[in-house]
């Protein structure tokens, strides 16, 4: 296995071979996730840990939120090294960098607004021993939706309709990206808003100048999300406009389904797109005191 040490930008092709390899419910992604996990928010306290051969990662993060909270982004060991102890070493590595860094638990969950996964996927056997190995409980759910894009995505009458009642539907270009995240920011806060300007696609409606919804796409690769609209417009059908379009964006990007993340209202969704509550995830932590 050879020492456990920082990853440097030498070792990142490397590591996307290690992550594609490994993660085989993402398998397709794992490259792009390695990537998007490398270039956080700015104010973002982070590091990858490697093995000294280069067969295994560990992506780690504090909060920004809360400052006693950190989190196990991704880990990943090529299959040819697995049951040799390298994410046991690598968690255990992780553990004393985060208390190093302040950090009184350790989460296996998402730390948005830039993650992986919203915790360990269900399916993941080993992941969730070797967390409850160490001693992590599982303290919460979250789900996230499929939406097959093959359905039925089409918008235009009820842009019509929309239209009649003074809204507009757009795609948001380089000109008005900045409006849609100060919308953001003022609805929802600072996460959602680098998520939309992170996101691969991004869609508004307005009337008379004034934002009444966005949804965006890409900000986790391949995944759809955030979304959300404003108090005025609620009951107007606006969200399932701006959904149906980011989708349609997914689909002609080359995708088959779209995942949904961290879904609240499976109603909506379910009723807007036909999606299916899918993939299930648990959230671990441990005390690091």
């Amino acid at each position: 296995m050879g020492g456990i040490r920082e990853a440097v930008a030498a070792d990142a092709a490397a590591i996307g071979e290690v992550a594609g390899a490994a993660l085989v419910l993402d398998a397709a992604e794992a490259p792009r996730l390695v990537a998007r996990l490398s270039d956080p928010p700015p104010d973002r306290r982070w590091t990858a840990l490697v093995t000294g051969d280069l067969d295994a990662v560990l992506f780690a993060s504090m909060s920004t939120r809360d400052g006693s909270v950190g989190h196990i982004d991704l880990l990943a060991v090529d299959p040819a090294a697995q049951g040799r102890g390298r994410g046991r070493a690598l968690v255990a590595a992780a553990e004393e960098w985060l208390r190093a860094q302040g950090a009184a638990e350790a989460r296996f969950a998402g730390n948005p607004p830039c993650y992986a996964w919203p915790g360990i996927d269900v399916r993941s056997t080993a992941a969730a021993c070797l967390a409850e190995s160490r001693g992590y409980e599982r303290y919460n759910v979250a789900w996230n939706m499929t939406a097959d894009l093959s359905a039925d995505l089409s918008t235009e009458a009820d842009v019509l309709r929309l239209a009649d009642r003074g809204v507009t539907v757009r795609a948001a270009g380089p000109g008005d990206r900045a409006a849609v995240l100060d919308f953001v920011r003022e609805q929802w806060n600072e996460n959602w808003a680098w998520e939309a300007e992170q996101a691969s696609g991004c869609h508004y409606a307005s009337r008379d100048g004034e934002i009444l919804g966005f949804a965006a796409w890409g900000a986790r690769p391949a995944w759809f999300g955030p979304m959300g609209t404003a108090p005025a417009a609620r009951g107007l059908g606006v969200g399932r406009v701006l959904l149906r379009r980011c989708l349609a964006e997914q689909r002609d990007a080359g995708q088959a389904s779209a995942q949904i993340s961290w879904v609240g209202p499976l109603g909506f969704y379910s009723r807007a797109v036909g999606a299916h509550a899918e993939r299930v995830f648990w959230l671990y932590r441990r005390d690091l005191r």
